[in-house]
């Protein structure tokens, strides 16, 4: 029986080993480049967890191609898409419940709805400063402290008066701060004047050592001149 034409089946050594050139340094990107920061700032939305990884690392290494021009949809067959490597359009990729890259049905982590445009951002920012600017100083000091410990804003509003619905449990916590303000004001305040009490008695003791220094020098003095007469 020949075995010339049979191939072995013994097991070699086929452990992986790892790249010939490690990086030693992360990519750094130009920071004067303005291509660089409008490729950082373009959100990623409509993709599952695989493929949102793989954009951030192509953002991250210098490896992302924004589209020129708009890119036709493979389900609509129109030229929908904005969005580099992405196959489906938005409206498509949520009819079929899938990511706009792989098109496999996984969980989409962003959507379109949660990210937030410069327009969008500008435009709350103008309405928060014309509302601050309309509100007291009081009523302005309450929103910003909701604002703070993230409470829901979204109920105050104009009413028919043209002032800002507040409630008076709004103003409680000023009132306390104000409370803690003074009792701090006043602690300094007790403080400082024990400083100048501490400060006025180590002056008089001072004093009183240099009016006993001076009259021992004296009584010195008096003794030498009566030892100068016996002799």
């Amino acid at each position: 029986m020949s075995y010339e034409g049979k191939a072995s089946s013994r097991k070699g050594n086929n452990s992986k080993k790892g790249q010939a050139h490690q990086n030693t340094t992360s990519w750094k990107h130009n920071k004067n480049s303005k291509k660089s920061r409008e490729i950082l700032a373009l959100p990623v939305y409509g993709l599952c967890q695989r493929c949102t990884d793989v954009i951030l690392w192509r953002k991250k290494y210098k490896k992302y191609k924004p589209l020129t021009t708009v890119k036709k949809c493979v389900g609509c067959q129109e030229k929908t898409i904005k969005e580099a490597y992405h196959v489906l359009c938005d409206k498509c990729a949520r009819s079929k419940c899938v990511c706009a890259k792989c098109l496999e049905s996984k969980q989409i982590l962003v959507s379109k709805d949660e990210i937030k445009s410069n327009a969008d951002e500008m435009r709350e920012g103008q309405e928060l400063e014309r509302m601050l600017g309309e509100m007291s100083l009081r009523q302005r000091r309450s929103y910003l402290r909701k604002l703070e410990r993230g409470d829901d804003v979204s109920s105050i509003r104009r009413n028919t008066n043209d002032e800002y619905d507040f409630e008076d449990s709004d103003f409680e916590d000023e009132s306390e701060e104000e409370e803690d303000d003074d009792d701090e004001s006043e602690d300094e305040s007790e403080e400082e004047d024990d400083d100048d009490e501490s400060e006025d008695e180590s002056e008089e003791e001072k004093k009183v050592e240099k009016k006993e220094d001076k009259t021992e020098v004296k009584v010195e003095k008096k003794d030498a001149m009566k030892e100068v007469k016996k002799a």
